[in-house]
């Protein structure tokens, strides 16, 4: 449990997300997302002087990733500063400010920047050499299909793993699967009313390159409309299973931001000196093999333990959702009703960067406790290899 480490109220942003292969595929996710990093320092008016530490969250390999936090502290203007490169899959956000919260917490320093961004689209293919093959043949990677496609210690595709987790309890049914998606998308849709009212609480607009000029990216590309109708008629990927496409997340690029620090620099630093936002705990998991959607259970008991609350005490839950089995399950076994949860959005829906996509996620859990006065919110979700991590903050104000 953390008694020391805190978010300035509006110290954090996420952009947009774009759709694979949409208007980011061809941006180096560590120059963007230091290059956003810059300008929204720049538009709070922020020194990046004040940086003591950069934690910074990647998954996907990019140009020159060897140093890729070094480079993106020194591109966003902290130039002296040392840096953190950390890479836990769908973890890595929650991973990275429970890193920054644990080194405030110990006095190892006093402000830190967690710096997340990936980019699914394009991505890398990695020849890795084998001279004792026939020939010498190489072996080829892809990042990312790869990788989806089978994990090498369990040997199944992530969606197989949702299908084991949704297997294992009764009830959960493509039709339950399908309302949970519809909720979804409701939810989101809620995050645009009012000329994307919600959204502009957090949301901070992207820039990339079109040839020779600068385009800007405000708001989600890529979101798939869903209706009962429609998902009732999509087939499952697995003959007999729950999932079809449209009730699991989609792969995306942006970037995401926080400040983690001390009770007394976030109060100034904050856009509101009455909120307050205090990182409470940590949880982590690893379950059975080949059963990951079940992963953020755990993780969420684990973080409710260690803060000493139950689900009583919680006000708002987000998760990281790739798969509708992952709030079915949850539902299932917390006894939580799947449609009270992941207000205003969710990564089934505005889709998975996976480095940012657990931060973005946080930020809206901060802005909604706000909504609702002040409060306790957990956040868990899922990572690749069976593992789980969750994160309470608590919004007083």
């Amino acid at each position: 449990m953390y008694t020391k480490a805190f978010i300035p109220f509006r110290g954090y942003y996420s952009s947009p997300f774009a759709r694979w292969q949409g208007s980011l595929q061809n941006e180096n996710a560590i120059e963007l997302g230091a290059a956003t990093a810059k300008r929204w320092l720049a538009s709070k008016n922020f020194d990046p002087k004040m940086i003591d530490y950069v934690v910074f969250g990647k998954t996907v390999g990019q140009l020159h990733s060897f140093y890729a936090s070094t480079w993106a502290g020194a591109m966003l203007g902290a130039e002296r500063v040392p840096a953190l490169h950390i890479s836990q899959a769908c973890s890595t956000s929650t991973t990275c400010l429970n890193y920054a919260a644990m080194s405030v917490e110990t006095g190892n320093f006093n402000l830190a920047f967690c710096l997340m961004t990936d980019r699914c689209s394009n991505g890398p293919h990695t020849i890795w050499p084998n001279p004792l093959g026939p020939g010498g043949e190489v072996i080829s990677e892809n990042w990312m299909m790869d990788n989806f496609n089978a994990d090498p210690w369990v040997g199944l595709p992530m969606i197989k793993t949702a299908e084991n987790a949704a297997a294992s309890i009764e009830g959960i049914t493509k039709e339950f699967c399908d309302e949970i998606a519809l909720r979804r998308y409701e939810q989101y849709q809620d995050s645009l009313a009012n000329d994307r009212e919600f959204q502009k609480r957090y949301m901070f607009p992207i820039e990339y390159k079109i040839g020779k000029k600068t385009g800007i990216l405000e708001a989600d590309e890529g979101i798939r409309p869903r209706t009962r109708e429609t998902l009732a008629a999509k087939k499952p990927f697995i003959p007999g299973g729950v999932h079809s496409s449209d009730v699991q997340t989609h792969p995306a690029d942006g970037n995401c931001g926080f400040i983690v620090t001390t009770r007394e620099k976030a109060q100034e630093l904050s856009a509101d000196k009455n909120v307050e936002i205090q990182i409470i705990s940590y949880g982590f998991t690893r379950v059975d093999k080949g059963f990951m959607a079940a992963a953020p259970v755990p993780a969420a008991e684990s973080a409710l333990k260690n803060a000493g609350l139950t689900l009583k005490d919680i006000k708002a839950i987000k998760t990281h959702n790739p798969f509708a089995a992952n709030d079915a399950y949850m539902s299932k076994k917390m006894g939580i009703d799947p449609m009270t949860f992941n207000n205003y959005g969710s990564s089934m829906i505005f889709g998975h960067p996976q480095g940012p996509t657990a931060g973005r996620c946080i930020a809206e859990l901060i802005e909604e406790l706000v909504i609702l006065g002040g409060g306790y919110g957990l956040f868990t979700g899922c990572a690749a290899g069976d593992t789980g991590a969750a994160l309470i903050v608590k919004v007083t104000g």
